[in-house]
C-alpha cells in the first residue's frame, strides 16, 4: 500500500471534507506535512534526474482540481476524467516520463463532487449517445484509493448513470474495498497485465503477475465488465511461454463477466522517451536499439521506433489465437 515520504496540500485543498480527512490520515501515519504558499511544487529534492523522479514518486500533492475542461480520450474513450495524476509505480518504459516531466509528482483531487458534476454536464450535452469516461489516463487511481475513496465515488456515480460509462485500469491489487460497490455494469473494470519476467525487470513497486491475477478473479466474482490491457508486449527469448502462461492463468481464475475485452500494444519508443529512460534508469536493460526496430510515423507528427513488420505479425497472430482459444466470449479491441 502506497506510503508518501511527504505530503505537500495546497490551501485551498483544506476547504473541502476530503482535504482535511487526508491531512488527519497522513498526520496520523506520520508523514511530513507542508503548506505550499503557492501554486508552484519546488520542495522535491534530487540533484540528478535519477534522484529527482525518484523523489518526486514519493510525493503527494493535494490538489483542487481546478481545469474542469475534460481533455478528449480518443479511441478507448470521449472524455478523460481527472482523478489522480501519475502514479506510485516506477515502470521503466512509461509514457508518462514524456509528459509529466523530470519530477513526476502524484497529485490527488479533493474536489471529487465538482469533477463528477463536470461529467454529468457532458453525459447531458448528448442526448442520445453513451458517453465513456477513462480514469487512468494520465495515473493509476487505485493506489490512492485508501487516502482518496475517488474510484468508489466514481463507481457508485456511473452505476447511477443511464447513458455514462467509466473504466480504468490499474497495476495493482488493493481492490476489496471496490467489490461490493453498486456499479450496474456500467464500470469496466480492466487490469495492465505483463509476464512475471517484465513486471520484475520494468515495472518497480507495483503488484506481481501472480497478485493481479489474483485480484482479477476477485473483480470477476463481483461482476464487473473486465478488460485486460497486455502492455507492452516484449519480444524476448521464451516469450511465447511466459505470455501463454499468463493468458492461461487468467482463463482458469476469471468467473464469467457481462463483457471481457483485450488490449495489447507491442513496445515501442521514440527518441525522447528514450532519453528520458537512460536519465532515469541509467542501468535499464530495456531494447532501446534504433537499428533493431522500424521507424513509424505516429498521427501526431512524432516518429518510434516499433518491432520489424515480421516480428509484429508473429505477435498478433500468436495473442489472437490464443486470446480467442481460451476466452471465446472476449472481444479484442486492438493490437497495436
Amino acid at each position: 500500500m502506497y506510503k508518501p515520504k511527504r505530503a505537500l496540500f495546497h490551501k485551498e485543498s483544506l476547504d473541502y471534507p476530503k482535504g482535511k480527512l487526508i491531512y488527519d490520515m497522513l498526520r496520523k501515519d506520520g508523514i511530513n506535512i507542508e503548506i505550499l504558499k503557492s501554486n508552484r511544487v519546488t520542495q522535491i529534492p534530487g540533484k540528478t534526474a535519477e534522484q529527482a523522479y525518484n523523489e518526486a514518486k514519493k510525493t503527494l500533492v493535494i490538489a483542487v482540481r481546478k481545469t474542469l475542461k475534460f481533455q478528449s480520450c480518443k479511441p478507448s474513450a470521449h472524455y478523460q476524467l481527472p482523478l489522480v495524476t501519475s502514479c506510485p509505480g516506477l515502470c521503466q518504459y512509461c509514457y508518462l516520463q514524456t509528459t509529466l516531466g523530470k519530477k513526476p509528482y502524484i497529485s490527488v483531487y479533493v474536489n471529487t463532487d465538482e469533477i463528477l458534476a463536470k461529467a454529468e454536464d457532458y453525459i447531458n450535452e448528448k442526448k442520445e449517445e453513451t458517453i465513456i469516461f477513462e480514469g487512468a489516463a494520465t495515473s493509476d487511481p487505485l493506489p490512492l484509493e485508501h487516502y482518496t475513496n475517488n474510484l468508489a465515488e466514481t463507481i457508485e456515480f456511473f452505476g447511477r448513470q443511464k447513458r455514462g460509462r467509466f473504466r480504468f485500469v490499474t497495476k495493482f491489487d488493493n481492490v476489496d474495498e471496490l467489490l461490493n460497490l453498486k456499479h450496474n455494469n456500467h464500470t469496466e473494470f480492466r487490469f495492465s497485465i505483463n509476464t512475471e519476467k517484465i513486471i520484475s525487470e520494468y515495472e518497480h513497486r507495483t503488484a506481481s503477475a501472480k497478485r493481479r491475477v489474483e485480484a482479477a478473479k476477485k473483480v470477476s466474482k463481483s461482476g464487473y465488465p473486465m478488460g485486460f490491457l497486455i502492455a507492452p508486449i516484449f519480444l524476448y527469448p521464451n516469450w511465447k511461454k511466459d505470455y501463454i502462461n499468463l493468458l492461461e492463468s487468467l482463463a482458469e481464475n476469471l468467473y464469467d463477466v457481462p463483457t471481457l475485452t483485450f488490449e495489447l500494444i507491442a513496445h515501442r519508443f521514440t527518441k525522447r522517451a528514450k532519453q528520458n529512460i537512460l536519465d532515469v534508469f541509467p542501468n535499464t536493460t530495456l531494447p532501446l536499439d534504433e537499428e533493431e526496430r522500424k521507424l513509424k510515423y505516429g498521427q501526431f507528427g512524432y516518429t518510434k521506433y516499433v518491432y520489424q513488420k515480421e516480428q509484429y505479425g508473429e505477435l498478433e497472430e500468436f495473442f489472437k489465437e490464443n486470446i480467442t482459444k481460451l476466452f471465446p466470449k472476449a472481444k479484442i479491441l486492438y493490437i497495436v
